[in-house]
């Protein structure tokens, strides 16, 4: 259903409602639907947490009875009428009853999404568009359609952490400007709706009331134009770097070669430990968007370098951690299937070690070796520890000590 005061249903729903002795569905629903209700029913409101819901329902279940009909008419088998917004199966409760009670018999009757509103409101084609929900969930998929330069984008917000405004001052942020929002609020009510077109910057400096989402279009990413794609191996010059030391950064045709190892076309979750400027990490982050990056350093600067490194070559969504890895609480993280070693601080076997703990089934590490020391270092403790040594790579570049481009796989 919409938020319309006056809703309209087919017959069909009608007769259900008519005929319906349990009714569940938020507050608002509630309100909106008295009018339609039979005089006797009841009625379980949608809220957190959902547990108590389903509790509900299944005491419901055993009531109703089996085989129940009115007027010889309607089956009542064990039946509960819920209402949502919009479509139930676009990032809605069918989506969660489907999960929860996978035993169930559901019929949907869909109204409209309020980003197909939003759209039929604008007069704009939206075949084309990319649907990404921020309602409850991480920035991770948002960040993705940003990075893979998507024209024409519609976002499901929520009322904390993923609130329009907080949405365009991210894209600022990361320097994805040249999109215009189109904001939709109580899209199908009859007194409160409203639709603006605005910038980001207007949207940052506005507020909304919700329910709302939004629309965001770029004009510029629908022709492609070319300065605005993603560079396959980013200038080391570009970077910000450590203390203005050039050598501290991984350079670029390493760089690349390193991320070809990781295979991270198939992987899901990356490592970066021992960061530095960022290099890797961002450029594993901006050509595949898909993947969850985690990156960790020890030297405090380095929260600060990838900062202004993501910021600058628009890579949000890179989750940066500083302290010291053989002590860092991992077990919050995603498990990796993908990690490279950067720096390891004479602590090489200790964190192969820790790293073999984590790391998930056939994934794999990668470690650029720059002395015959450490590239025996690294052979020895993957034997030890039983990982798989596989064919490395030896690279000179300019008057740089040659590489060893080392993998190792679980």
């Amino acid at each position: 259903m919409s938020d319309s005061c006056t809703p309209h249903f087919p017959p069909e729903v009608m007769q259900i409602i008519r005929e319906g002795r349990v009714f569940s569905g938020g507050k608002r629903h509630h309100e909106i639907m008295k009018p339609f209700l039979p005089a006797e029913y009841q009625w379980i409101d949608i809220t957190v947490p959902l547990s108590n819901v389903f509790e509900q329902y299944n005491s419901q279940f055993s009531i109703l009875g089996k085989n129940v009909t009115v007027n010889g008419q309607w089956p009542m088998v064990n039946e509960i009428i819920v209402f949502a917004s919009g479509d139930p199966l676009f990032f809605g409760f069918a989506n969660t009853l489907l999960r929860e009670m996978p035993d169930a018999e559901i019929k949907v009757f869909p109204s409209f999404n309020s980003l197909q509103m939003l759209a039929h409101r604008l007069l704009l084609p939206y075949h084309n568009m990319r649907i990404v929900s921020l309602t409850g969930r991480p920035w991770q998929e948002f960040d993705r359609a940003l990075i893979e330069r998507t024209p024409k984008l519609g976002v499901l917000t929520d009322t904390k952490e993923h609130t329009p405004q907080h949405i365009a001052q991210r894209m600022s942020q990361y320097g994805f400007t040249s999109y215009t929002a189109y904001v939709g609020e109580h899209l199908g009510s009859d007194s409160q709706e409203r639709i603006r077109k605005m910038t980001l910057k207007e949207v940052t400096e506005s507020t909304f009331t919700s329910p709302n989402c939004l629309i965001l279009h770029s004009e510029a990413l629908e022709r492609r134009a070319p300065e605005l794609q993603c560079r396959f191996g980013i200038p080391d010059d570009e970077f910000h770097i450590l203390d203005g030391r050039p050598r501290m950064i991984t350079k670029a045709p390493i760089r690349l070669l390193s991320l070809h190892a990781l295979e991270l076309q198939s992987k899901h979750t990356f490592w970066d430990v021992g960061f530095c400027t960022g290099s890797v990490s961002i450029e594993a982050r901006l050509h595949f968007p898909h993947l969850q990056v985690i990156s960790f350093e020890v030297r405090p600067e380095g929260e600060e370098l990838m900062r202004l490194n993501a910021e600058k070559f628009g890579a949000p969504g890179i989750k940066a951690l500083i302290g010291d890895f053989l002590t860092q609480d991992l077990s919050t993280l995603p498990r990796p299937d993908a990690v490279f070693i950067g720096g390891h601080n004479g602590h090489l076997y200790e964190m192969l070690e820790r790293l073999k703990e984590v790391l998930l089934p056939g994934g794999c590490i990668v470690f650029n070796s720059v002395s015959a020391e450490s590239q025996q270092a690294f052979k020895e403790s993957a034997v030890q520890l039983g990982f798989s040594l596989m064919p490395s790579l030896h690279i000179a570049l300019n008057d740089y000590n040659p590489i060893e481009i080392m993998k190792i796989c679980l």
